[in-house]
């Protein structure tokens, strides 16, 4: 345990029965826990905000959303170096660190969160930090595609991811719990508005304890960082992790490419936030910024010089595959509706149901409480639970029925989910009585997720079986890194069409992205003549 790997074949089925299957497993049951905290502190702050509004921190809904926003561009930028970091710097490394970094932004989060009156830019520092999260997906699913054979990778990076993922809902119903209660000490605050649990809601004028948000997770990231440390392994072969040195020069490896990571992250975020909220006040189009970020980091990477700057050559030749570009593109369908969804799902469901939508005057207002609307906190969880749960499902279908065609099925349903689900928005949008329309909407939804989380399943599958053992890691690291900008987008674009007033624009112009996507799909791996058929 612990040790590094030499001659590992997972193809080698005397090695794999013998000893690879045991080794493999291991890494990737410790693997998924510390994924699972990544994610969780990553997109914690889409019921941070939920809760900041309840506790009157004097925060506009416009500059919470920005932290979603921040922390959502953060981690997808820092997925770009993380996706080359198992070969320059080994699994175990790379795994035991950037989990061990997730404890800055979540005692940073906790100890911030207990001053209301603490300034918008520190909670912005906290949750760009919080991207660290966000990066540690490319790393890890690049890490575990090495342990295990073609003819399981849709299964074992189904689970990776999927019960990784389940970061995302164990943040969603743990958070609301752990704040009813005085656990780590702290000064409490006391509820504005009605709040909600999972089993339950709670009334204004209850006091909470919302620093445990930050601080339930560094105690669950201590025996997670230590298992990553004794318990997983480092593959030296030719093809994985060659030259990787000692641990604190691949430490340093890490924090340096990290380091650009974030600097052109906020380098992005200043060009498109507004003056009040910290930003240039140029209000820069983000889709003019982000492919500057990622273009950006990927050029500062390269000139890295040395042993890391050769690596990076060689890795950097999967941008001459079509194929990346092809599943990049059908990744962020799946992937990036997942993680967005999941980071505005809450806050969405707070804006759009929470509030009665009068016509007063001639003027549709949106601030009057709606006393019969749903508890955001209550039903945030159920989307990214279903997506996390069904993903190992997925892969494991594709295994069995080819990942295009099952990709394509999902992309079909995913058109006409996100439709069902705009009109719904407009509806409730529009209605002195949301909560009539919270119901179809919810259904709609969770269909969405589920939908999102069998296509990463089936990309997984098809992704492995394209590519070659050596560019598969890269490759699902880079796709997860763009689709990871979903995060981002997402809650911009629908926080921007919440303020117009008109949120179902939002998911019609998602519904046209997926069929982009259907037909990318068909022509790549579908059609007759298709470049590989059915992979």
């Amino acid at each position: 345990m612990g040790k590094d790997l030499k001659n590992w074949n997972p193809e080698d089925p005397v090695q794999w029965e013998a000893t690879g299957k045991v080794i493999a497993a291991r890494n990737l049951w410790i693997s998924i826990p510390a994924l699972l905290c990544g994610f969780a502190v990553w997109l914690y702050w889409g019921i941070i905000t939920v809760q900041m509004i309840n506790l009157d921190y004097g925060f506009t809904q416009a500059e919470l959303f920005t932290l979603t926003a921040i922390a959502g561009l953060s981690g997808a930028t820092l997925r770009i170096p993380s996706t080359f970091f198992i070969r320059l710097a080994g699994g175990r490394n790379t795994i035991f660190l950037t989990t061990a970094l997730l404890l800055i932004p979540s005692a940073g989060t906790a100890v911030i969160l207990q001053n209301p009156e603490a300034p918008l830019w520190q909670f912005q520092l906290m949750a760009l930090l919080s991207g660290f999260g966000g990066g540690n997906f490319a790393s890890s699913m690049s890490n575990i595609s090495f342990f295990f054979p073609k003819k399981v990778q849709g299964y074992s990076l189904g689970m990776n991811a999927g019960l990784g993922n389940f970061g995302v809902t164990t943040m969603q119903i743990l958070i609301p719990l752990v704040m009813t209660v005085g656990m780590f000490g702290g000064t409490s605050l006391v509820l504005q508005n009605t709040s909600g649990t999972l089993i339950g809601r709670i009334p204004a004028g209850t006091e909470t304890f919302l620093h445990n948000a930050g601080f339930i997770w560094v105690a669950i990231l201590i025996p997670v960082v230590i298992a990553t440390w004794v318990g997983m392994n480092n593959i030296r072969d030719e093809y994985v992790s060659p030259n990787i040195g000692s641990p604190i020069a691949a430490f340093a490896k890490i924090i340096g490419m990290l380091a650009i990571g974030l600097v052109m992250a906020a380098a992005g975020l200043w060009l498109m936030l507004p003056e009040n909220a910290g930003g240039s006040g140029w209000n820069v189009s983000k889709w003019l910024v982000l492919p500057g970020v990622v273009a950006a980091t990927v050029f500062a990477l390269k000139l890295i010089p040395g042993p890391i700057h050769d690596s990076l050559e060689r890795q950097y030749k999967i941008f001459k595959n079509k194929h990346t570009w092809a599943m990049t593109v059908i990744y962020t369908m799946t992937f990036g509706s997942f993680i967005g969804f999941s980071a505005a799902f809450g806050l969405a469901i707070k804006v759009i149901f929470g509030f009665q939508h009068i016509l007063v005057d001639g003027v549709m207002t949106h601030t009057t409480v709606n006393a019969d609307g749903p508890s955001a906190l209550m039903f945030a969880w159920t989307g990214p639970f279903i997506g996390a749960l069904i993903r190992p499902v997925g892969g494991m279908i594709a295994d069995k029925l080819g990942g295009a065609l099952v990709t394509q099925i999902i992309s079909v349903v995913m058109v006409v989910a996100a439709i069902g689900v705009a009109l719904c928005m407009k509806l409730a949008y529009g209605s002195e009585t949301p909560e009539e329309f919270f119901v179809p909407f919810l259904i709609l939804f969770l269909i969405l997720f589920a939908a999102t989380g069998i296509g990463n399943g089936s990309t997984f599958r098809t992704i492995a079986v394209v590519f070659d053992r050596e560019q598969t890691g890269p490759v699902l690291g880079w796709a997860s890194a763009i689709a990871a900008y979903g995060a981002f987008i997402i809650p911009q674009v629908l926080g921007e069409q919440i303020r117009a007033t008109t949120p179902e624009i939002a998911l019609y112009g998602f519904a046209v992205f997926y069929g982009v996507c259907i037909v990318l799909n068909w022509w790549f791996y579908l059609r007759p003549g298709a470049y590989v058929k059915n992979p």
